[in-house]
């Protein structure tokens, strides 16, 4: 069907350009075929640098599809065929069936095996370009009986050669053997995120968890276990399991307390959560969420709770014990970011009150000191204060003492921080551990992202981006504002949502990448940092096309509206998206990001999570998004010797 499209789709172009236009058009589009060009193993996922030494396929050693394992295997399955050969064959044809059987080791395996799609059956043999067949043939004929039991192909090779060569070899030339070993095009980037004609990363999904009512985060516990706790902006959070099964019964179900409407694009709700560090121990978790009191006056409440003595996935409803609970004078900007950091006090980031351009008092409530709002608070939830106060302030919080500033107060000039995140570190290096980066959403003109830093003051209301916004307080020599380390304007997307720092296994390439996304226009976007000058530089993220997300089980789109981005306790990165944001549709999805061009070597990523003991029933996973979800076809490569 594609092949009759494009064919058709030519013959209009000779009719309306003529054929001189056409062959431009030709060589265009041999050019992007080559650019969409992508890697893929017999099992459907990524090639991958072998950790170890391999023995003998080392044409593929240093990336490929094989670890050590599969390598002794072919091995053995060769010198087995050498065995039956006897010494004159193997002189003659060793090499030649060696470099064959290595094949399954080539990081364009699928192609060689035309396995890409999983509903057709897998080739027994590789494919071989006519020429390399042909003298493959005259050579060692009597060798494919060992190579194959297909009925077809054994009884053409002993009747015509040019047939079975016909039979073996590829329609797309530059991935039959040995062709593909001497394509540039293939070779010269394989490993690395393809990128598109614009330089856009393109990367694939795996959908994880659906039907959520605007799921606004996903957290682990942190505990070993693996679980992901997933919370929806009515006031419910879900437990999620290893296996991508959900539990019936939420977790904690608070929604008769949270203030929220089914107003579109409405930020009130639940809105932050996190685990102790010590959770494993003492069972203790922290909720952020929007209250209404006496119908009149709302307020954020950041409280204290804990998971029941009697089930591990569910809290205890009667445990909660308010900390902190600050008036918003409008119904917007409600920040609602809550996470502990390295030292293990817990980081709160408050809206500026909302309304525009945050109008009240001298110098709004930002830039004032002695308010909460517009503010990352830094409180130390372990003990209690002198003052009754249901927390202490950590003794090296930046204005202690000051008489014009709330102690609580860690960093201020923030608009309204959605979504922030601490980095892990490089896993080898460690640099970069313990920064803290928040996606500000800006006022009219700019959005930006900002490392928050003890004692910073990020600009707002006096800047928004790297620009003034308002003029008397931005020439104010006092201001001494951090500058964000990446701003966009508007043309570009018009609500940021803060991301993460890639520090998982699975997709190497990301590592130290910062991804985060707009939630408007669903624009997905990544910075990468230059160590030495400590700039950040934009990298676009793009879906994949169809055919570089052709795993079965992978996607290559997402619902437009970005609302939060997650991590799991492997430090695999995710993000959440529905296609219409209102607090009670049911639309939302948990996405999972995958490189299609690199995977970590098999075994590596290997985790041990302790048991959940799960009381109640479990909802398995259904897809709704991805249309590859099973594996019909049976690896047969070889297997029938």
């Amino acid at each position: 069907m594609i092949v009759l499209c494009t064919v058709l789709i030519l013959y209009r172009y000779i009719l309306i350009y003529g054929p001189f236009r056409l062959l431009i058009i030709i060589i265009y589009f041999s050019y992007l075929r080559h650019t969409l060009a992508h890697p893929q193993c017999l099992d459907y996922q990524p090639p991958f640098k072998p950790p170890y030494h391999l023995e003998f396929c080392r044409h593929y050693e240093k990336f490929g599809c094989c670890d050590q394992k599969a390598d002794n295997s072919i091995a053995m399955r060769y010198w087995d065929i050498m065995d039956l050969i006897g010494d004159e064959a193997y002189a003659v044809c060793g090499d030649l069936v060696k470099d064959i059987m290595c094949q399954e080791c080539s990081p364009y395996a699928a192609h060689l095996f035309d396995a890409e799609d999983p509903y057709t059956p897998v080739r027994h043999l590789p494919g071989l370009c006519f020429a390399y067949c042909s003298e493959f043939h005259s050579k060692c004929h009597s060798v494919v009986k060992y190579l194959t039991n297909s009925r077809t192909l054994l009884e053409t090779c002993e009747k015509d050669r040019s047939h079975f060569c016909n039979l073996i070899n590829l329609a797309d030339q530059d991935y039959c053997y040995p062709n593909v070993l001497r394509n540039n095009n293939l070779y010269s980037n394989l490993g690395k995120v393809v990128e598109d004609t614009k330089g856009c990363l393109q990367l694939c999904l795996t959908e994880v968890a659906n039907g959520l009512r605007n799921p606004v985060l996903m957290v682990h516990s942190g505990d070993d276990s693996h679980r992901m706790f997933v919370a929806e902006q009515i006031g419910f959070i879900w437990v999620y399991l290893k296996d991508g099964s959900r539990l019936e019964q939420p977790f904690l179900d608070i929604s008769g307390e949270v203030l929220t409407t089914q107003w579109l694009g409405d930020e009130r709700g639940f809105l932050g959560l996190a685990f102790h560090p010590k959770y494993r121990n003492n069972g203790r978790f922290f909720i952020y969420y929007s209250i209404l009191i006496n119908g009149k006056l709302e307020k954020i409440r950041i409280s204290e709770m804990k998971v029941s003595a009697h089930d591990m996935n569910v809290a205890d409803p009667h445990s909660e014990r308010v900390l902190l609970e600050i008036e918003e004078p409008a119904a917007n900007h409600n920040g609602g970011q809550l996470l502990f950091g390295l030292d293990g006090y817990l980081y709160i980031f408050t809206g500026d009150g909302g309304k525009a351009g945050d109008p009240f008092g001298k110098f709004g409530n930002s830039q004032n000191r002695s308010a909460l709002l517009g503010k990352v608070l830094r409180i130390d939830v372990n003990g209690s204060s002198t003052d009754g106060k249901p927390y202490k302030i950590p003794p090296d919080n930046p204005f202690l003492g000051e008489p014009d500033a709330k102690p609580e107060v860690y960093a201020y000039g923030v608009r309204n921080m959605w979504r922030c995140s601490v980095d892990r570190g490089d896993p080898l290096t460690g640099y970069g551990r313990g920064r803290i980066f928040c996606g500000d959403v800006g006022q009219n003109r700019y959005e930006e992202v900002d490392i928050i830093v003890k004692g910073g003051n990020y600009g707002w209301r006096a800047k928004e981006g790297f620009e003034c916004f308002d003029m008397k307080l931005c020439q104010n020599s006092s201001l001494d504002d951090i500058l964000p380390i990446f701003a966009y304007g508007h043309h570009v997307g018009k609500s940021i949502t803060g991301g993460y720092v890639y520090r998982g296994c699975e997709s190497p390439n990301l590592n130290g990448l910062y991804i985060f996304g707009d939630f408007m226009n669903g624009r997905l976007m990544a910075l990468e940092e230059d160590k030495k000058s400590g700039s950040w530089k934009e990298k676009n993220v793009c879906m994949g096309d169809t055919k570089t997300c052709s795993f079965p089980g992978l996607i290559n789109h997402h619902h437009k509206f970005i609302i939060s981005f997650a991590e799991d306790e492997a430090g695999e990165l995710y993000f959440l998206a529905t296609s219409y944001p209102s607090a009670m549709s049911p639309f939302g999805t948990l996405y999972k990001f995958m490189d299609p061009s690199r995977r970590a070597p098999p075994g590596k990523c290997k985790y041990k999570s302790l048991p959940v003991k799960v009381r109640g029933k479990k909802v398995p996973f259904t897809p709704r998004e991805c249309k590859n979800i099973s594996h019909p076809k049976k690896l047969l490569v070889l297997s029938t010797l």
